[in-house]
């Protein structure tokens, strides 16, 4: 029996839960628990745990979403882009999304009141429990299945990450098998046909960053390490085999440009623009969106002074326009990203509070910013505090995936839903400040 297509797919994954934060705001409705059904209870119960046995929990929960090695050869690309396609809800819009998984494209697209289809998904797979430190047999050991997969689904890439240094504890008991599509498919195809307006646009999100990989086998390519608090040169030379023989567009954040040829064809025949946002780190979009949505309270009247920071799938569009709070995306709680935020506020005209979420991913690892890294960043830039954060656990804090959405709805002010950013003010803003962000649309 095939998976459904949200069973192929890792809930904790960017771009599953931000599909779904971006189709429940799009439905009217807020983003829960990341949109997994849990009971609200239980969370805080597993931090009063030890360490351990915290930790444990945290590695046997991603385990359980792992599908079975030999169940890939059933997964199919139709299914996991219908699913996709199907949360949304069935209306005509004047726009869609096309590409990288981004947590600031989320709320331009929310703003826009637009949908957003992936390229890129999360298919975990179970292992029998190989070592987290090498690499190499982790390749090896997973050539075979990667081939189950790949051979029943020629339309995607496999780009198989393994991260040892963030991933550590989920790594222990899977591994993480990325797919991204060359070519849109027929769901993906049906909803451009089915759920746009006649000259539409289509955003085509490009983030081009690339890194080392190995090539294993044809389209399976190996990426040792992620975007996180160390760069590809520190990370290969603590984990050199195996050694790269080239690099592709980065695993979770980067763009495949294949994907592009087949969304020019189908807009050719639709007679659809399309738009392109480029940019090379996922947080460079982040300021252009805080400001844009500073400039859109101001339109409407609302004085906004707080400032939302969220943390890999830590996000919330609903609660972010409901509070009038000006949302800023970090991709993960490590120290390029707390420097990425400090240089925004440097250069932003000052906020009177700073509200931050921090995504706790069960290890010390090398480059995660700690507490006072972030309460420092606070402080200087007006004070404020965080959003379901239990400071004294991160980067253990695993009830911080309830906590955060009941903090934020106890911010105030409560502004009721404003009608989307129509795609001229959009371009309107673009005309004013374009120039100050290192950010492309064209």
């Amino acid at each position: 029996m095939t998976p459904s297509g949200g069973r192929s797919v890792a809930s904790f994954d960017s771009a599953a839960a931000m599909l779904k934060a971006l189709a429940r705001f799009l439905h009217g409705q807020d983003f829960p628990a990341l949109g997994i059904r849990t009971t609200p209870e239980v969370a805080p119960l597993v931090n009063l745990l030890p360490r351990g046995a915290r930790e444990s929990v945290y590695r046997w929960s991603g385990w359980a979403e792992a599908l079975p090695a030999r169940r890939l050869r059933e997964v199919r690309s139709e299914t996991i882009t219908r699913w996709a396609a199907e949360q949304y809800p069935e209306r005509r819009f004047p726009a869609v999304a096309v590409g990288s998984s981004n947590g600031a494209a989320v709320h331009l697209w929310a703003a826009l009141g637009i949908p957003w289809l992936p390229q890129t998904f999360l298919i975990p797979v179970r292992h029998p429990g190989l070592d987290v430190d090498d690499p190499a047999s982790g390749l090896e050991w997973a050539k075979g299945p990667a081939r189950l997969l790949l051979d029943a689904n020629p339309d995607f890439d496999l780009h198989h990450m393994h991260d040892p240094v963030q991933d550590r504890l989920m790594l222990a008991r899977m591994t993480y098998f990325r797919v991204k599509l060359h070519r849109l498919g027929n769901a993906y195809e049906r909803f451009l046909a089915e759920r746009l307006a006649p000259g539409a646009s289509i955003f085509l999100i490009d983030c081009s960053r690339r890194w080392p990989t190995t090539l294993a086998q044809e389209r399976h390519i190996f990426q040792v390490g992620a975007m996180g608090g160390l760069e590809p040169e520190e990370i290969l030379r603590r984990w050199p085999k195996p050694a790269p023989d080239g690099d592709h567009p980065e695993a979770e954040w980067g763009f495949a440009p294949a994907l592009a040829e087949d969304v020019a064809r189908v807009a050719a025949e639709r007679g659809l623009r399309v738009r392109r946002l480029a940019f090379v780190e996922p947080e460079q979009l982040s300021p252009l969106v805080a400001e844009l949505y500073r400039w859109w309270y101001r339109r409407r009247g609302v004085e906004s002074r707080r400032l939302l920071v969220e943390s890999f799938i830590l996000l919330e569009p609903y609660w972010a326009l409901r509070t009038g709070s000006v949302p800023f995306w970090t991709k993960f709680a490590v120290e390029p990203d707390a420097a990425a935020l400090e240089r925004y506020l440097q250069g932003a005209d000052p906020y009177d509070e700073i509200r931050v979420m921090l995504f706790s991913h069960g290890v010390d690892s090398a480059g995660l910013a700690p507490i006072e890294r972030w309460q420092a960043i606070i402080d200087s830039a007006g004070g404020g505090g965080f959003v379901g954060v239990d400071t004294g656990r991160f980067p253990r804090d695993f009830a911080t995936f309830v906590r955060y959405h009941r903090d934020l709805k106890r911010l105030s002010p409560r502004l009721p839903l404003a009608p989307p950013l129509a795609l001229g003010e959009l371009d309107t803003f673009l005309r004013e400040r374009a120039a100050e962000f290192d950010v492309e649309l064209t």
